[in-house]
This record gives C-alpha cells, sequence and structure tokens, in this order.
C-alpha cells in the first residue's frame, strides 16, 4: 500500500511559537491549553515541568504564566496581569489580528459578526475585545443569520483562524445582500487555507484518509470534514493507538493529513504503525 503525506500538514507558525516559548520558560504553567494535541501537552509537563491552570483563581503571584495559542478573554489577561508576576503571551499573531479588528470596528460603531463556534477559546476571547458585548453576533451558518436583529446599520465581520473559507463567503455574501455597509476581514490563518487546500487534494486520490489530530481542536475536524467529502474511509484519530487494522484492507493508497497541533513526532509514529499493519 501507497502511504502518502499531503503536501501541507502539521504545525503552524502560531503553534511552533508557542511550544518554543514553553520550552524557554522550564516549570511554567499554560491559562488553558496551550494548543488543541494532548500528546504534546504531556511531553512538555513531563520534559520541561510546563503545568495547566483550567481558572484564574488556581494562579499563585510567583508563578510564571503562559498565555495559550487560542488566546483568553480581556478582562481575564488584565487580572493575570495584575496578579501574577509574569505573563508571556504566546497567542497567535493570527489570533490577535481579529481580536484588534473587534476592538476598533466595535470603537467606530459596528455591529460585530464573528464566523466561528461560541464555545471555542479563540472566539470567546476575540468577543471580549467587543465595546458592547450585546452587539456581538457568533454564526456557523446562513441559516444562524436569520435569527439575529444586528443594533447597528453598519456590520464588521471576522472568522475564527482556522474555519472553512467557502463557508466564511457564503456567510458574507448573505449579509452583503442584506445590508448597506459590510466590512469583510479576512482573519482565516494562511496555514489552514493550505492545509485544507491539500487535504482535499489528496483525499480525491485516496482510498483510505488517515486525519492525525485533538478531537477538540477545530482546525483538525474542519480537516477530517473536507476528507470525508472526497474519501468516505477517512478517520481522525490523535495518535497511532487509534489505528484499527480492518480500515487499510484492499486499500491501495493511505492519505496523511494533520491538524496545526499535531507535533511530527505523533504524526511518525501514525506513519509507523501504519506500516507495521
Amino acid at each position: 500500500m501507497k502511504i502518502e503525506l499531503a503536501s501541507s500538514y502539521g504545525f503552524c507558525f502560531g503553534v511552533k511559537r508557542a511550544i518554543e516559548i514553553a520550552e524557554k520558560y522550564e516549570n511554567s504553567a499554560t491559562m488553558g491549553p496551550l494548543i488543541h494535541n494532548d500528546d504534546e501537552i504531556n511531553r512538555l509537563k513531563k520534559d520541561f515541568k510546563v503545568g495547566l491552570y483550567s481558572k484564574l483563581s488556581d494562579v499563585k503571584p510567583d508563578d510564571t504564566v503562559i498565555i495559550r495559542t487560542h488566546g483568553i478573554p480581556k478582562n481575564d489577561l488584565k487580572d493575570l496581569r495584575k496578579n501574577t508576576k509574569k505573563v508571556i503571551n504566546a497567542t497567535c499573531p493570527f489570533v490577535t489580528t481579529p481580536q484588534n479588528i473587534v476592538k476598533n470596528m466595535s470603537k467606530e460603531g459596528y455591529s460585530i459578526l464573528i464566523f466561528g463556534d461560541t464555545e471555542h477559546p479563540e472566539v470567546k476571547g476575540v468577543m471580549s475585545y467587543a465595546e458592547d458585548l450585546d452587539d456581538v453576533n457568533v454564526v456557523l451558518s446562513i441559516e444562524d443569520l436569520e435569527k439575529i436583529n444586528f443594533k447597528n446599520k453598519k456590520i464588521a465581520t471576522v472568522a475564527q483562524t482556522t474555519k472553512k473559507k467557502e463557508t466564511y463567503l457564503e456567510i458574507v455574501n448573505a449579509l452583503i445582500l442584506k445590508n448597506k455597509e459590510v466590512r469583510v476581514f479576512n482573519t482565516i490563518c494562511d496555514a489552514t487555507f493550505e492545509n485544507q487546500d491539500a487535504a482535499r487534494e489528496i483525499s480525491i486520490k485516496s482510498d483510505v484518509m488517515i486525519v492525525i489530530g485533538g478531537k477538540n481542536s477545530s482546525n483538525t475536524k474542519q480537516l477530517h470534514s473536507i476528507c470525508l467529502e472526497n474519501c468516505k474511509d477517512s478517520y481522525l484519530i490523535e495518535n497511532e493507538n487509534e489505528l484499527q487494522k480492518e480500515w487499510f484492507k484492499e486499500k491501495k493508497s493511505c492519505g496523511i493529513t494533520a491538524g496545526a497541533s499535531t507535533p511530527d513526532w505523533v504524526i511518525q509514529k501514525v506513519i509507523d504503525k501504519i506500516k507495521s499493519l
């Protein structure tokens, strides 16, 4: 069986940067999971003594705290800096962009529309930068737009950095048709574009697709969704232990892609396991 990697996959710039920061500050702790990959978080804990806090009340004054790549709500960041000795901001620059856009556009009197998942930490952080939280709406589809009554005639829209560009375009088009002034900001990151296009390309020609990444990772789930559109035998796994031998029975080609938080060492273990099967 032929095994082929997508032309673009795995660690993005923001994740690489965050990992390097965490490795630099041994005996620190992250505010929320640094990235959406348990295997890599466990490696940082084991090799660099990087802990994990899930709530602000757990943080001690002498701690060195690293802000996760997805960012945190504005007031949480403010409280951390006020009450903690050292705060290192590892928020991905692609995430700070929509934060600043929301901050500036809401100051100028625009209603804010975010294409993304309300429960995702990145979206929660971006929302918090609006002047009026009651004038921020989050949607996942065109259908969600029907439920919204915007406070202002001017609308500014941003996207969660890991969402599908095709869906964002549909939402933007629907907004423009119904509103006189719409400011559109393309905040989907370059790595997401490249990984999604590469996943689409390889899944078309593969008999089976393996998508590697955290089950709670938005960009990994998007890759899996794209692969399923072209290859019905597409599987999302976190590591080599989830592989099943029957997936590869009578298959001639196996394509592999990985989410932006998936390290190369996890990907290699998956490849080695597939070869052994």
